[in-house]
């Protein structure tokens, strides 16, 4: 008998608090093994709520005292809280203060207080901050924070918290204080200390309205050379936000702090953002382009929350999407931005799909699907989601597109009046995604936004990604071009009906030879433009559109007005002429893709046999051969048009999955096209070799990337023929590269293809950088990720373990070794003998004794396990089962494979 999960939190139960804490003064005496916590509070009951007792929040602490108004008071425990019944009666407020201690060292989970290298840390989102002092630990209790911090000087010489440092100093017996003062409100999800021996690289900036700003990014000594890029993205990042939404820094100062211990990203605690080193730490020789990127996206995701999340918050955590994917819009559109022009906006919109689709898309068909805002929750930790983060975006972005209007056809400025009036309205309260989608509208009145709100909604509160269907016909009479349009969603666990959705789809049309087509509806007056968004909001909708003259190729969805799955019965012609004609450089991308999908399930549906049969046409070769030698087309864009769909995103397109087989026709997809464009692949090859000093900007970075492509194909090519030369030309790349992506690139095209050259070059590459740890995650994860050849990647991952580089218990590393063959290997984990299955649930419940929030996204990897065929489908059950049978499981995998098997 399967133990239940906790019981389950409802959004519909939600209560304001029956007290609120105006002020928290917090005392550390730090200790790694005995930590001191003195909280001094300021409350009052919330006259809104009937009296009751106070609850406060706690795990893993020793109460040592609890005082009321400066005298002792009664209490008891109720399993993890503290209740206080005799409190003072009326609205007045009383002084509360309580003592614990804890133990910051034996802290794995790495939430609340913990030490990481000698030096103590902080993660307090979402309930993390229980685990350091009793508190009401929810999101709308705003309070203002006092922290004083006392430590070992030798040890701990910088002390940081919240807001302004407003006093430090010398004590007795070797120790020093630092006193800092956060000047806004927050909840205590954004309270945040670091202690240790840290460095700092400093920048002073100047605002728009004059005011002098101290940003810092502080690392551990040694690591302050690679920190400029880190520094210079969040300059980039507060220019950024006051230039497009007039939000200034709010701060004297803006810390950010990296540990290599860190569970997620990064956290975007009040003016003391703690990273992961992942995205701080870069230089040439260490970071790739991909890290030089991540590093500006994270940097101003987690800045950009000073407004979005910080100044205003959440009212619980049902609305975390209202932080989470307004920010991640937020830190796309700066990404975007910062790539400058129309073609590296495209790259960064393209990948940012790939993404949601590849990811998003299959934990919407999934067991653990969720609406934007969720209805409901075990553990809150699991709803860190992809759904809430990218998906949410997605919902901010149809916003934008909805409002557009004359003179502001893209709908920015119209976001931007929106934006200014939600702050206006709410700076400084915790809200819902209610109030933000109100404010939007409002500030909007005449936009498809305002007139269609509450259907809008449905947004937020429906789960699963919506099917749009298209069909259309043409009048060579009337001259014209109708497109019907219909919409479905299927059933998810949580919810059976699914209402329509409001759907902005944008469309251009194209004639036979390409050329684009002026669009207009039927009726419509004023200018025709050669793109026009439709509001699809009823299950079918026709629109008919005049002047047409001859029977045009539909162009829908373009730059992915929304994210739905469409269903376009367009010919392998129409999908050519797209390819090589469409004007939107996402749909240009996005036919390559289908075509590529296409031919892969004709070939798996029809039984072909990889060995002697070819699953590219000669039509799709001789496009991709177009685009290689495109003369216009940038090397970044051809890099993602050339990349064939994932084996995960093939296999969510079929109704019954065989793993293997969906693994054999993507690698002989890839075969195909490195042997028949092998000649293109050399020049291209030679053609985007990047010279001079080492730059991330999006050119050099494309140019990398589509060089790294062409290498990987050549080396593929060679170790089919046998034949040694270019494997040969990538190890000397290897040994000669000037920067870490070239150098990566070389090893990875002799990894990817299986090369026997590949072991002493990973060999070379360890001793190299032995000291990263960084890159040594690169060369777990590439290792763990590599194509899988008769099962040769299980054993090697065991192997793996066993290296005295290996550490469990360091989430960078758990991930990249262990995620990147559960989740990021679909032919090397989905193993016909079910040895990937076993490796999964021991791993899972090793991890689970650990750190339960990183176990719990390793559990996800078995999501989809109804869609395999046999033997996986049963093999994979079992293997969930076991780890269900755990009696002592935590509440975060057992909400995981509890839905999972659920019927």
């Amino acid at each position: 008998m399967l133990e239940a999960p906790a019981k389950a939190i409802r959004r519909v139960d939600y209560t304001a608090p029956a007290f609120w804490i105006d002020t928290v003064d917090l005392t550390f005496d730090l200790d790694p093994t005995k930590t001191r916590v003195l909280n001094k509070m300021r409350v009052r009951r919330n006259p809104d709520v009937a009296p009751q007792a106070l609850r406060l929040d706690g795990e893993e602490l020793n109460l040592a005292r609890v005082m009321v108004n400066g005298g002792g008071t009664s209490f008891k425990m109720d399993g993890n809280q503290l209740v206080l019944e005799n409190l003072p009666e009326g609205h007045d407020a009383f002084d509360l203060e309580i003592f614990t201690t804890c133990n910051p060292l034996k802290n794995t989970q790495l939430s609340g207080l913990y030490v990481s290298r000698d030096s103590f840390f902080t993660q307090c989102e979402a309930e993390g901050f229980r685990r350091i002092t009793y508190f009401l630990d929810r999101p709308d209790v705003m309070a203002s924070y006092t922290v004083t911090l006392r430590a070992d000087a030798q040890q701990y010489p910088v002390l940081l918290s919240n807001g302004n440092l407003v006093e430090q100093g010398s004590l007795d017996d070797g120790r020093h204080f630092a006193k800092w003062i956060d000047p806004h409100k927050k909840p205590c999800y954004l309270f945040a200390l670091v202690a240790g021996k840290l460095v700092a690289r400093e920048q002073r900036i100047v605002s728009r309205s004059g005011k002098e700003h101290l940003l810092q990014v502080f690392v551990r000594p040694g690591d302050l050379d690679k920190t400029e890029h880190a520094m210079n993205s969040l300059m980039a990042s507060v220019a950024w936000d006051e230039a497009r939404f007039g939000l200034p820094l709010d701060l004297e100062r803006f810390m950010i702090v990296a540990t290599s211990d860190f569970n997620m990203g990064a956290m975007e605690n009040k003016g003391l953002n703690i990273f992961n080193t992942k995205f701080v730490l870069a230089s040439p020789a260490t970071a790739t382009d991909a890290d030089f990127a991540g590093i500006e996206s994270v940097v101003g995701h987690e800045y950009f929350h000073n407004w979005t999340g910080n100044r205003i918050t959440c009212q619980d955590w049902f609305q975390l999407s209202l932080k989470e994917g307004l920010t991640v819009f937020r830190d796309q559109e700066f990404s975007q931005d910062m790539a400058g022009v129309a073609s590296a906006r495209a790259v960064k919109r393209i990948e940012d799909v790939r993404v949601l689709r590849t990811v998003q898309f299959p934990e919407d068909a999934g067991p653990m699907a969720h609406p934007v805002r969720p209805d409901a929750y075990v553990e809150i930790n699991n709803f860190y989601t992809v759904t809430i983060y990218e998906k949410g975006a997605e919902v901010v972005r149809m916003m934008q597109t909805l409002l557009s209007a004359p003179g502001d056809e893209d709908g920015k400025q119209g976001f931007a009046k929106g934006m200014k009036l939600y702050f206006e309205r709410h700076d400084g309260q915790a809200v819902t995604c209610d109030d933000f989608a109100q404010a939007i509208a409002d500030a909007n009145p005449h936009s498809h936004l305002a007139q269609q709100l509450t259907q809008f909604k449905r947004w937020y509160s429906q789960s699963g990604t919506p099917r749009v269907h298209a069909n259309s016909s043409y009048d060579s009479e009337a001259k014209t071009f109708t497109l019907t349009l219909s919409q479905s969603c299927a059933p998810t666990p949580d919810q059976t009906v699914k209402e329509p959705f409001v759907i902005p789809v944008t469309v251009g049309l194209l004639s036979e030879t390409g050329q684009s087509l002026n669009v207009q509806l039927q009726g419509e007056s004023g200018t025709a433009n050669q793109s026009k968004t439709l509001v699809l909001n009823q299950a079918s909708q026709s629109f008919v559109f005049e002047n047409i003259e001859n029977a045009p190729t539909p162009s829908l969805l373009r730059n992915f007005s929304a994210p739905v799955n469409l269903d376009c019965a367009l010919t392998d012609t129409q999908w050519l002429t797209l390819l090589a004609h469409d004007p939107d450089a996402f749909n240009r991308w996005e036919a390559g893709q289908r075509l590529a999908v296409q031919a892969a399930l004709r070939f798996i549906r029809s039984g072909g046999n990889t060995q002697t049969d070819k699953v590219l046409g000669t039509d799709f070769i001789d496009a991709m051969r177009a685009v290689l030698q495109h003369p216009d087309l940038d090397a970044a864009f051809k890099e993602l048009v050339l990349t064939l769909p994932s084996e995960t995103y093939i296999s969510e397109q079929l109704e019954s999955v065989d793993p293997q087989q969906v693994h054999a026709v993507r690698e002989a997809m890839k075969l195909q096209l490195a042997t028949c464009l092998f000649a293109q692949w050399e020049t291209c090859y030679e053609q985007n070799r990047v010279l001079g000093p080492y730059s991330p900007d999006a050119i050099s970075s494309g140019k990398r990337s589509l060089g790294g492509m062409a290498l990987h194909m050549l080396c593929l090519v060679a170790q089919h023929q046998g034949t040694s030369v270019w494997p040969g030309k990538a190890l000397q790349a290897f040994k000669d590269a000037h920067n870490m992506t070239d150098r990566f690139n070389a090893l990875a095209a002799l990894v990817g293809s299986g090369h026997e050259l590949a072991s002493s070059a990973l060999a070379q590459f360890h001793a190299l950088f032995k000291n990263e740890d960084l890159v040594i995650d690169k060369w777990f994860a590439l290792q763990a990720s590599t194509p899988d050849r008769g099962g040769n990647i299980l054993p090697i991952v065991r192997q793996l373990m066993q290296h005295p580089d290996f550490n469990l218990r360091n989430p960078n590393r758990a991930r990249s070794l262990i995620f990147s063959y559960c989740s990021a290997n679909p032919g090397g984990f989905h193993r016909s003998d079910a040895a990937g299955y076993v490796f999964w649930s021991e791993r899972v419940i090793e991890l689970d004794a650990i750190n339960p929030q990183v176990a719990a996204r390793l559990a996800r990897a078995l999501d989809r396990w109804r869609k395999l065929a046999e033997p996986y489908r049963q093999a994979a059950k079992a293997a969930i089962e076991r780890v269900a049978a755990k009696s002592d499981l935590s509440d975060d995998v057992r909400e995981v494979v509890s839905r999972a098997l659920a019927e």
